[in-house]
């Protein structure tokens, strides 16, 4: 089993004032490092806008099969709106086991906005993935579960831009030639940031016998490179913000039933009610997993009142090299090791460099020509 790995931990008032170490920095994103800063002591409307989102994950995650393909964008290739089975990761494989709703982050930037602008080289016909405005479900669908997303992005990129001047401050030290406050004026004012729900589907019991499925739950448990839920990838842009995982027994709260309406009184809560979390995964071996620098791979655990930062492949071309993208994967809770059905729900914010902003600047090659070559290669054609 891969070893639990101590990620390095700031807070965030540190951040606001300027005050993290060079030394924390270089330990959580520098050449030996695992290229992943947790955020601790963040805003107290975080744990309740987790809780909630994460609790719509299941509910958007069990809608019928024909509300949610009201959702999908075939034209932008999946990336808004709602997506399951369009992805190839490994081998070639397509992804079944999660679903997915991606939403475009430009209303960080201006709240009239729904996708980046269109551009001379960029625009809705030639690049829909990234130029086609966000679906959202129905209020009579899913009450406040557009309120609820986008309150969740602007608090998750509020802390991004702390993490970024910090990495600023890095970088400008340590990195030759760095632009100054690059990495800031990025995720401050890029209209390219997409947001990503995930649920992880409950594995399904019934597949094999449970002898068997016991047997390789155990014997599985035991390769820490098993990544049966998401398989090992990279993220495409600069920073990647990430809630902890919420692991919900969706045969208990049963999230295909709409749920009671909150009381009123509770003034700022999304209509829809939270649903119960289990206070961990019952197979202590799912979750997120990282693989070092020195190719070693780690088990990462996210608490619950916390906000994770990761490096992507933008920001290591940006840097030459010297921030690495954090090869990472997730494993699923195995069925013969839980009762009920475990469902895994989680959101990831990705900021990235506008379409036309470089980051190859030896081949220059802008975010928006890399982005399209990222996602031609894991979409389903």
């Amino acid at each position: 089993m891969a070893p639990i790995a101590q990620a390095v931990t700031v807070s965030l008032q540190d951040l606001k004032n300027g005050t993290v170490p060079l030394d924390a920095l270089r330990e959580a994103f520098g050449p030996d490092s695992l290229g992943i800063l947790i955020v601790k002591d963040v805003p107290p409307d975080f744990a309740r806008l987790r809780h909630h989102l994460l609790s719509y994950s299941s509910y958007l995650g069990n809608l019928p099969k024909s509300q949610l393909n009201k959702l999908e964008n075939e034209k932008a290739k999946y990336l808004t709106g709602w997506s399951l089975g369009k992805e190839t990761l490994k081998n070639g494989q397509v992804d079944t086991l999660k679903g997915s709703f991606y939403a475009n982050c430009a209303f960080y930037v201006d709240p009239e906005l729904s996708c980046a602008a269109p551009t001379e080289q960029f625009n809705a016909d030639n690049f829909p993935e990234y130029l086609s405005p966000n679906i959202w479900p129905g209020e009579s669908t899913l009450p406040g579960f557009r309120e609820t997303f986008e309150d969740s992005c602007r608090l998750v990129i509020d802390v991004a831009v702390l993490v970024a001047k910090a990495c600023d401050k890095y970088a400008e030290k340590e990195i030759a030639g760095y632009p100054s406050g690059y990495l800031e004026r990025v995720v401050s004012t890029s209209t390219t940031t997409k947001a990503r729900l995930l649920h992880y589907f409950p594995e399904d019991p019934s597949n094999e016998p449970a002898p068997v499925a016991m047997a390789d739950a155990i014997a599985n448990s035991n390769d820490p490179d098993e990544d049966d839920w998401c398989a090992t990838h990279l993220d495409h842009g600069c920073l990647t913000g990430l809630t902890s995982a919420m692991f919900v027994d969706e045969t208990a709260s049963n999230p295909t039933v709409a749920a009671p309406e909150i009381e009123p009184a509770s003034p700022g809560l999304p209509p829809l009610s939270p649903l119960p979390e289990l206070e961990a995964s019952p197979d202590p071996a799912a979750g997120l997993y990282i693989k070092s620098r020195t190719g070693q791979t780690v088990h990462v655990r996210i608490p619950r009142d916390c906000i994770a930062f990761q490096t992507g492949e933008a920001l290591e071309r940006i840097t030459g090299g010297k921030f690495k993208a954090v090869p990472h994967f997730v494993r699923g809770a195995r069925a013969a090791l839980s009762e009920g059905r475990i469902a895994r729900n989680t959101l990831a914010v990705f900021t990235q460099p506008n379409l036309g902003d470089e980051v190859d600047m030896e081949q220059h090659i802008t975010f928006g020509e890399f982005a399209r070559g990222i996602v031609a290669k894991n979409t389903v054609s």
